[in-house]
């Protein structure tokens, strides 16, 4: 069986937070890690599985991310999206939502979301010296491979569209 061609399309750019996730998925997915800048729109068209993730900023993921995914041509591919905030999700509002349903309109199968804490040093966090300093954490990480493991899972079982 050929091995899946794997990008990760990621917006790091606080703290590394979103980065050492990105990295951590990476490893299991053997898969490049680009930046919106670095990538060709073109690119996740002719990926078998593309993530895109960044940190959140006043509730949503960096704007380059969703920039970038606004200029994807249609595609039929599969995707999956993760976030690292220093706040948690409102279960009702999730992060990712508004970019798997961008993803989903431009034609993607997006086959799960993927969120952690991370340190944050927004604005009045940073008169405590931020918060969540130590994360992502060994367990942050462990549940990012993990994610990665099944969407991996889910990707190579799935129907050819």
């Amino acid at each position: 069986m050929e091995a899946m061609k794997i990008v990760i399309v990621c917006t790091s750019v606080s703290h590394g937070n979103t980065r050492r996730v990105a990295d951590a998925m990476a490893d299991v997915l053997d898969a490049k890690v680009v930046t919106p800048e670095e990538a060709d729109p073109a690119e996740p068209a002719g990926a078998d599985l593309v993530g895109f993730g960044s940190g959140v900023f006043y509730g949503k993921l960096h704007h380059g991310l969703t920039d970038f995914v606004k200029t994807l041509p249609p595609c039929r591919g599969r995707a999956f999206v993760f976030a690292t905030s220093g706040l948690p999700e409102i279960p009702p509002r999730p992060y990712t939502r508004a970019l798997t349903r961008l993803l989903e309109g431009k034609g993607y199968e997006v086959d799960g979301a993927f969120s952690c804490r991370a340190f944050d040093t927004w604005a009045p966090f940073k008169i405590v010296g931020g918060i969540n300093k130590h994360r992502p954490a060994a367990e942050d990480l462990t549940a990012a491979r993990d994610f990665a493991e099944r969407v991996l899972r889910a990707a190579a079982t799935a129907p050819e569209h």
